[in-house]
């Protein structure tokens, strides 16, 4: 039988490949960046022959460093940045354009169009989405209205759609599968998450045609094989879920009333809670966390656009640090921000502001002002956009949390750990398997495979590493947020609807 499940870990800024034991832990890890291409301000796309090439090669690469062949391998699950929308022809398996990545704003005036038009409310009802550009549907409509005849060709046949998972697995095998799951399809603007099926009056209002859509199939199921020449055999594709509920998966926060936050690009919280959706009051997303069969289990979920990209920035916008990993130290190295602010809002803010007009704000700068107080600043706002989700979360939810599951890259940074702890008042846990993404993805599709027997086989493959308890006063963490939220307050709507 083989012993190991290989998940494939499709990110904004890099692709991973990891395969896991039966006791969900990493035997090897293989990892390529890939460019980010930023057209104009605000702007975000990528490549989609590089999402696939440097995909299909850390896969390669991740079975050679285990030693290991296809023969050994139960299952591939695939998790991957949601809403990002590529557009590819049916025969010839080439993209029409770049990718418009999740961060992109580019379709923020069709949004206005639409919430003038009067149809946010009855999209918010249908999908549990805001009505915004972060969102797959309005980007669908975009690449439409930049293309002659597009629209017609997809109402043909002949373009299909797809966020990275299903383009994934169309290319794994070879035009054979042409699918997503229930969690990515709930993130398109196009997916009635009550119903569970494409909504013809959401494609109605778009103009986009059904013919171009993917079959929507439950997160954990064998639903395909990969193309025998791959990996030398056939693997059977088995699990998929966007990143962030497979972070919830690999979290094993199977409970209503768990929560967990993602700190990767973005930072991206989810709370569970159960089988029925809460529609929210206070600007959270309602979402399709995972189905398993015919059980579909809801999540409350607080996005935030710009979490570890702010670090990005610091290396490839400033300078100030020649590593990532470097911004642990030169924070560090001041014993406080020394009042200075900084507010990521490069592509605008996510949850729970919505602000597709607002840009990235720094205050409070003196002379005294280091690199060091900069860097201490962005690592915070991470932590500071996380405490204004979970509050708005908390007040849908009608509970207060007892801890926080955290995992991502900015996870390992015990520093802003325990920052986070002071800001929300709550201890923050991190897990001893930090890539619970590829986890969740792996344990989807060894559930389907019968590498697993259960939900209870998983959580109790799920141990502690770390715990941080709140240690700041009150009346200092009172302050802090008040500051937070005066530079957020200035930060909005800072673009004219005429500029870029």
């Amino acid at each position: 039988m083989a012993q190991h499940i290989l998940a494939l870990d499709q990110g904004t800024t890099s692709s991973r490949a990891i395969v896991f034991d039966h006791d969900g832990r990493i035997v090897s890890v293989a990892q390529q960046e890939f460019p980010q291409i930023l057209p104009v301000p605000g702007e975000v796309e990528h490549d989609p022959e590089a999402i696939w090439s440097t995909q299909i090669q850390v896969a390669k690469d991740a079975l050679a460093k285990a030693d290991l062949t296809a023969r050994e391998i139960a299952g591939i699950g695939i998790t991957n940045q949601r809403e990002t929308t590529i557009l590819w022809e049916r025969d010839s398996g080439r993209p029409v354009d770049n990718a418009i990545v999740w961060q992109s704003r580019v379709s923020a005036p069709i949004c206005d169009q639409l919430r003038a038009d009067g149809h946010a409310e009855m999209i918010r009802q249908k999908t549990g989405l805001i009505l915004d550009a972060y969102f797959s549907g309005t980007k669908i409509k975009h690449l439409f209205e930049s293309h002659e005849g597009l629209r017609q060709r997809a109402a043909q046949g002949e373009i299909l759609f797809g966020t990275v998972d299903t383009f994934l697995a169309w290319r794994l095998s070879e035009g054979k599968y042409h699918v997503t799951d229930a969690s990515n399809a709930s993130r398109t603007l196009l997916y009635n998450i009550h119903s569970l099926e494409w909504d013809d009056e959401l494609l109605e209002i778009l103009d986009i045609p059904r013919a171009m859509l993917p079959e929507v199939v439950p997160c954990s199921g064998v639903f395909g094989e990969t193309a025998a020449d791959l990996f030398g055999q056939p693997i059977p594709i088995a699990g998929m879920a966007g990143d962030q509920q497979a972070a919830m998966f690999g979290q094993v926060c199977f409970e209503p009333g768990s929560a967990k936050n993602t700190y990767g690009t973005g930072c991206f919280l989810l709370l569970n809670t159960g089988d029925q959706p809460v529609l929210s009051k206070n600007q959270m997303l309602t979402t399709i966390g995972w189905q398993i069969g015919d059980q579909v289990t809801y999540c409350l979920e607080g996005s935030v656009f710009i979490g570890g990209a702010v670090v990005q920035w610091l290396r490839d916008g400033l300078g100030i640090i020649e590593n990532s990993a470097d911004v642990e130290t030169l924070a560090a190295s001041v014993e406080d921000s020394a009042g200075v602010v900084l507010v990521p809002a490069f592509v605008g803010l996510g949850a729970p502001h919505w602000d597709p007009h607002a840009r990235g704000s720094i205050f409070g700068i003196t002379r005294g002002t280091t690199a060091g107080h900069l860097a201490r600043a962005a690592v915070e706002s991470m932590a500071f956009q996380s405490c204004d989700v979970l509050d708005a979360m908390q007040k849908d939810a009608g509970l207060q949390l007892e801890s926080l599951r955290v995992d991502g890259g900015a996870a390992g940074n015990d520093a802003l750990m325990q920052f986070q702890a002071d800001v929300l008042g709550v201890p923050v846990v991190r897990p001893v398997v930090a890539e619970t993404t590829a986890l969740g993805a792996a344990y989807a599709a060894g559930l389907a495979v019968g590498f697993w027997n259960g939900l209870d086989d998983l959580s109790a493959n799920w141990q502690e590493d770390k715990r941080w308890e709140p240690s700041m006063e009150e009346a200092e963490r009172d302050r802090q947020l008040r500051l937070w939220r005066k530079a957020i307050t200035k930060s909005m709507d800072w673009v004219d609807d005429d500029v870029k």
